[in-house]
């Protein structure tokens, strides 16, 4: 499965698939037997495939499936002065994604030792994170036409995300194979940040309706391709559940206005990320247009736990169901997440990510969602 970096993704931003994706139907028809109803009819299927995209990067508005991976340290100053320190602990606890970094901070990572080379080029894992929704690993890279993460090809130089010419992932579940990772949401990657330039950060979306459902333990192997370079570098990583057990809820909570009927069907959480599936209806039509769709296709969601703190939008995947659109989306988990999770559907006048003002919030539809004592 081909991996998702921002350079190309945003030139094939507006794609649409006809394929229902089969991450959402799982989760809605898991969703749909909880709550004792009915599945929707499922007419006018209309799917946006995942994308990812860098923290300091601007997306095109109005894509379903869109994300973040967030990397390290806004400040040069401060990302110098810890590339001058020796790495203690995890460099997943110095990341933007509040999630890998509290998994970090907290010790829920596992340590690897995998290492492949070819000629005078290095690459090697060093860590993993896995909680059921996503497989993260880091790979550093140590090469002569490397330098503090410019990489050069022989033509040109380039940062290192972007002289990854080809990644693919497979994985294997008590000896049979995961294909179902294809029809995941996909294959992320970026920077590790300014402090770790020599290091990347990948990410794989699991395609299980919930994180109890997937394995403990998997083997995963990776097949990378640098820009340049005549060879295929396959890594085998092992990946093991890192966090402790999460907690599923279906709230079925409802709000409504004049014009949208908005709906929070299916919150599963985890140490390291938050899943929310939603329901967004227009209400004065049984079939969207296309410009209603365009409409609809605008409106994100900002997520708050209880002390206020918004929840990093990573990625996601949508499809148009009659008249109204489904979402499954993935948040990175902030540190010490209990007491409820506020959900509040927002007009996206930038990208999916962006700081919301008062103003681009749809009134009445806002959702509070109180969480089991046990998180």
């Amino acid at each position: 499965m081909a991996a998702s970096n921002i350079e190309q993704e945003l030139k094939k931003a507006g794609s649409v698939q006809s394929a229902i994706p089969p991450l959402v139907r799982a989760r809605l028809d898991e969703t749909y037997a909880k709550l004792g109803g009915n599945q929707a009819k499922r007419k006018g299927r209309t799917k946006w495939t995942g994308l990812r995209l860098m923290a300091a990067s601007t997306a095109a508005a109005g894509i379903l499936g869109i994300g973040v991976l967030a990397t390290a340290f806004a400040s040069p100053a401060m990302a110098d002065s810890i590339r001058n320190l020796p790495v203690i602990g995890s460099i997943f606890s110095t990341l933007q994604d509040s999630g890998l970094r509290a998994a970090g901070e907290q010790g829920l990572f596992a340590s690897v030792n995998r290492e492949v080379s070819h000629e005078d080029v290095k690459l090697k894992v060093t860590e993993t994170i896995y909680d059921g929704t996503r497989a993260a690993f880091l790979l550093t890279v140590d090469a002569p036409n490397l330098k503090e993460g410019v990489y050069d090809n022989g033509r040109k130089t380039m940062k290192l995300s972007s002289a990854i010419d080809q990644v693919s992932l497979t994985g294997e579940s008590a000896g049979a194979a995961m294909s179902s990772l294809n029809d995941a949401g996909g294959l992320f990657y970026g920077g590790a940040g300014e402090a770790y330039p020599n290091t990347l950060v990948f990410e794989q979306v699991l395609p299980y309706a919930n994180a109890s459902e997937a394995p403990d333990v998997f083997e995963a192997s990776v097949t990378i391709k640098l820009d340049g370079i005549d060879h295929e570098f396959d890594v085998d990583i092992p990946f093991r559940k890192t966090t402790q057990a999460g907690v599923e809820i279906a709230p079925n909570a409802i709000t409504e206005n004049d014009d949208f009927r908005f709906q929070v069907a299916n919150v599963d959480i985890t140490d390291v990320t938050t899943r929310i599936l939603t329901e967004l209806e227009y209400k004065h039509a049984s079939e969207l247009t296309d410009k209603e769709q365009r409409r609809l296709t605008r409106v994100g969601i900002a997520v708050f736990d209880d002390q206020g703190r918004r929840l990093t939008a990573l990625n996601g995947e949508g499809i148009v169901e009659g008249n109204k659109i489904v979402y499954d989306r993935r948040f990175a988990t902030t540190s010490g997440l209990n007491g409820s999770l506020t959900v509040k559907p927002f007009n996206i006048e930038d990208d999916f990510a962006e700081e919301v003002e008062e103003s681009q919030y749809l009134k009445g539809l806002e959702v509070t969602i109180e969480l089991p004592s046990a998180r």
